[in-house]
């Protein structure tokens, strides 16, 4: 099944995403301004962030601190449950036979 989400383009994503930092920027009651100051960046850094007309992972990652939203990088990058070669050496174990073997047969004295 296919989802709004998995529907959006890049360009879509970023708008987004801007919106959703200016809300919390407004709900934390600074300017674009004051959060550049508090994040250490320009305040064209914070535009161009709410805009969704591209900003650094850097940048992304300064605001989010300041305005207390690291919670947001967990949620991009999980910690992995799993380990992918143990999934790899479980599937190996696991599958079935692809060759048979054909018994030697021995002829005798022709």
């Amino acid at each position: 099944m296919v989802t709004n989400s998995e529907m959006r383009s890049t360009e879509e994503w970023e708008s987004f995403i801007g919106a959703q930092f200016r809300a919390l920027r407004i709900r934390a009651n600074l300017t674009q301004g004051e959060l550049g100051i508090r994040a250490g960046l320009s305040i064209g850094a914070v535009k161009k962030l709410e805009q969704g007309t591209g900003s650094s992972l850097s940048s992304l990652i300064k605001i989010l601190r300041v305005l207390k939203r690291t919670d947001w990088l967990s949620a991009l990058a999980p910690a992995v449950s799993v380990s992918p070669l143990q999934m790899l050496q479980a599937r190996r174990t696991d599958a079935p036979r692809e060759r048979v073997r054909k018994t030697k047969t021995l002829v005798i004295g022709k």
